[in-house]
């Protein structure tokens, strides 16, 4: 494939071939965004302009050399006697309206977390920490502008334009305390450079734990296709997109060579599990031994079912190690553990005990990581070195999901929900007995049992002898850590079994217990959890196609703690289906990373803010692995955005897109597009969502092309006008300038340079449309040079 070929130019060419043996073409789009587009590009490109048709009638009726576009859902074309139908995959390679969302980065999960609200600290790279107050469109020589207003100390004011809206990234969360810097003084830039050199350290200390993995070996675990495709056939639902990415990536790092260290990060339900069982299968299969760590007894009970049941008839041993196992059943288990006839073993921390050894240990796997103490971690750790570790977790901590984001471990997100599952209805709310009996008598009336889950067992006998006066018509049943394994295992089994409508715990019920027929739960005292303790308690139910309700109630006359109320403000929003990646951005945000290499809270996120410090650690991590010092040029690519003036105006109308969240998230998405592709499928999906786009909006997107050209061709400002454009380079020096002097003297009447190292092009453009034509050809020329 040749790297700048005119993808539009060989469409051109074939067109032309297959009109010469008198067929009729047709190109065919999936939405009317993707048809509006690929006229564009199709025009621009040198392929011709497409002829809009909705009908097979007004296809017929073009004219011989005539091209048709028609919205037809066909992902590749074909040919007969005397049409030929060319589809947008067959030009693209893919759906044009997909390609922004089929591959979203982790990274950039945060930014779509963090939309920015009127009132949020952000900081600029320049100018460092300011308020947001809103989008202003300022008007200048008859044309409108959307520009960003952030205030500093002192009132001074700062108007970015929206297309330089990547010089800014949010504050995060404040206490309150946070001074707003001045506009132009010597602290941020001082504060910043503090924050660099210390990041170096921290960058330098994670690559050598990776490149000390990297450098280790681990068994190839691989086995062939005919044995995996009979285990897989026995997954009873469709696989999602994410689950399928998921199950590939892990495969590919088992059969590497080098340890494993993945994080699979899924909401509740979204499948996770499904990854860890192949993965598991095809370790056991090679010959290795595999071991599942659970946080709780009654989590590793279900594991353990889930990975009996589908083991059977494989002719592979599946045991589990925990509380509910007698210690003669222990011994027998560790003996086949030792001895290597034990293939898969599930339980709890009890697996990580020092008495326990292991023949041919091969892969860990690892479920809520977060639950799992120091010491036990610590026990991992000693494990991680030459074995493969696969983490899954809905909420990582928020060390995890840095990590994760800066690329030392290697992240799968499955974000996609199962096929018909509906999201969870949430309400915060002082208790309510008249509630909580409607709450728990509509899920007995519709076949349904109910989780009541109260922070504290000395709480429970008081709430059980409740239950039995509020809704004497549903039988309740109790389970608390307290009990011995078997009365808890016995009480689990009948609730399980339905002879029980409420089953009143604590929260050992937090970790991942599926049982599809409770689709209601009531939180007692919310205020007294945390967070990820809330999302995962809430995880119990919503499991199947039936909506579900989750209650968090707090006393009536109590005045919360901030925190507490911060906490179930934001659990109130996080209502989505896959918002428990939110849940951790959230609570990376409210509480900091936490120092990567130790347990020192870092102070750093208070410096600069969560997203810039994100970014500086990407790019130390990215200094310390090209092997130089963070120096002035590995941090240059978040530190500048090229500024451009091409006499138009740049906006998205508010009589086209009114709620102003929408628009700004949609700018901060602009902001993090990369590629022609990229921008192409954000127009369609724009077009799709709010109809034709009007010429403002079509402005900004030719702005954010340009800008993008600029920035790979080192260029800080482009100002053209009708006699052309000046030409400013990122510390006025081009990034080839070999390259650069040969290209200005294929050019000698018509590109000068000045004096103060500007360039000069001299053109002739009469429009508007002129000019962004040429600023655009210009900088993409510009751009190829490097």
């Amino acid at each position: 494939m040749q790297p700048n070929a005119n993808v539009f130019a060989e469409l051109g060419k074939y067109i032309q071939s297959l009109q010469s043996h008198h067929k009729k073409v047709l190109i065919a789009c999936y939405s009317q965004g993707s048809r509006d587009r690929m006229k564009v590009m199709m025009g621009e490109g040198g392929a011709g302009t497409p002829h809009p048709v909705d009908t097979w009638y007004q296809a017929n009726r073009l004219k011989d050399a005539q091209v048709g576009v028609i919205i037809l859902h066909l992902e590749h074309g074909f040919i007969s006697d005397d049409v030929a139908v060319i589809t947008e995959q067959d030009i693209l390679g893919d759906r044009l309206a997909r390609k922004s969302g089929k591959r979203k980065r982790a990274d950039n999960f945060l930014k779509e977390v963090g939309a920015l609200a009127v009132g949020d600290l952000v900081v600029h790279v320049d100018h460092g920490v300011g308020r947001f107050e809103g989008l202003e469109t300022l008007k200048a020589g008859g044309l409108l502008h959307d520009c960003l207003k952030i205030t500093y100390a002192g009132g001074d004011r700062l108007f970015v334009p929206v297309e330089n809206i990547d010089l800014l990234t949010r504050f995060g969360h404040s206490d309150g305390n946070t001074e707003l810097d001045k506009l132009g003084g010597a602290g941020w830039q001082a504060r910043k450079a503090r924050v660099k050199k210390d990041l170096m350290v921290m960058a330098e200390g994670l690559l050598a734990i990776a490149a000390e993995r990297l450098l280790s070996e681990a068994e190839i675990l691989d086995i062939d296709h005919g044995h995996y495709n009979e285990f897989v056939s026995r997954f009873p639902y469709q696989e999602t997109e994410d689950q399928l990415r998921a199950i590939e990536d892990t495969l590919v790092d088992l059969k590497s060579g080098k340890p494993m260290d993945r994080l699979v990060c899924g909401d509740v339900g979204f499948g996770k599990t499904e990854v860890a069982l192949r993965a598991a299968y095809v370790a056991a299969q090679s010959g290795s031994q595999v071991v599942v760590v659970a946080p709780t007894t009654l989590l590793a009970r279900q594991h353990f079912k889930n990975f009996q049941t589908r083991f059977a008839e494989m002719g592979l041993r599946v045991e589990q190690l925990s509380r509910l196992v007698t210690s003669k059943e222990s011994k027998v288990v560790k003996d086949g553990l030792k001895d290597g006839s034990v293939r898969v073993v599930v339980g709890t921390h009890a697996i990580l005990a020092k008495d326990i050894t292991f023949a041919n240990l091969g892969l860990v796997i690892v479920d809520e990581e977060q639950r799992f103490g120091v010491k036990q971690k610590e026990r991992l750790k000693e494990l991680k070195s030459h074995v493969h570790v696969l983490t899954l977790t809905a909420t990582p901590i928020p060390r995890t999901l840095q990590l994760a984001l800066t690329g030392v471990r290697d992240m799968s997100l499955i974000a996609t929900p199962p096929v018909d599952r509906l999201a969870i209805r949430t309400f915060v709310m002082p208790f309510d007995p008249m509630v909580v009996r409607e709450a728990i008598l509509r899920e007995h009336y519709r076949g349904g049992q109910s989780f009541y889950v109260c922070p504290r067992i000395k709480d429970m006998e008081d709430l059980e002898q409740q239950l039995k006066e509020l809704v004497p018509e549903v039988k309740a049943i109790s389970a608390h850590g307290q009990m011995t394994p078997t009365e808890l295992e016995d009480r689990m089994n009948a609730f399980y079994d339905g002879q029980y409508g409420i089953l009143l715990a604590t929260n050992i019920i937090e970790s991942g217990l599926d049982i599809p027929a409770a689709n209601t739960i009531i939180i007692h005292r919310a205020d007294m959890f945390g967070l990820s303790q809330l999302y995962q308690i809430r995880g119990r139910v919503g499991r199947s196609k039936v909506r579900a309700y989750a209650y968090l109630t707090y006393p009536p006359n109590m005045i919360l703690t901030e925190d507490a109320q911060k906490r179930l403000e934001i659990f109130e929003t996080l209502d989505s289906l896959g918002a428990g990646f939110q849940l951790a951005s959230h609570d990376l945000d409210i509480r900091g990373a936490g120092n990567l290499l130790g347990d020192a809270q870092s102070g750093h996120i208070k410096e600069v803010g969560i997203e810039l410090y994100q970014q500086m650690l990407e790019d130390a991590v990215s200094a310390s692995r090209a092997g130089g010092a963070f120096d002035k040029k590995s941090v240059t690519d978040h530190e500048w955005s090229p500024t451009l003036n091409l006499g138009m105006s740049v906006l998205i109308p508010e009589k086209y897109i009114t709620d102003l969240g929408i628009r700004m998230s949609l700018y901060r998405r602009l902001g993090d597009l990369t590629s022609d592709e990229d921008i192409d499928s954000f127009a369609a999906e724009m077009v799709d969502r709010f109809g034709t786009m009007p010429e403002e909006v079509e402005n900004l997107l030719e702005i954010v092309r340009i800008k993008m050209y600029c920035k790979r061709a080192g260029v800080l400002q482009l100002d053209a006008g009708p006699k052309g454009a000046i030409i400013r380079f990122f510390n006025d020096t081009p990034p080839q300038p070999e390259k650069f002097f040969a290209w200005i003297s294929e050019r000698p009447s018509t590109v000068k340079i000045r004096p103060d190292h500007k360039l000069v092009i001299l053109r002739s453009w009469d429009s508007v449309k002129d000019r962004v034509k040429g600023a655009r050809d210009i900088a993409r020329d510009l751009a190829r040079l490097n």
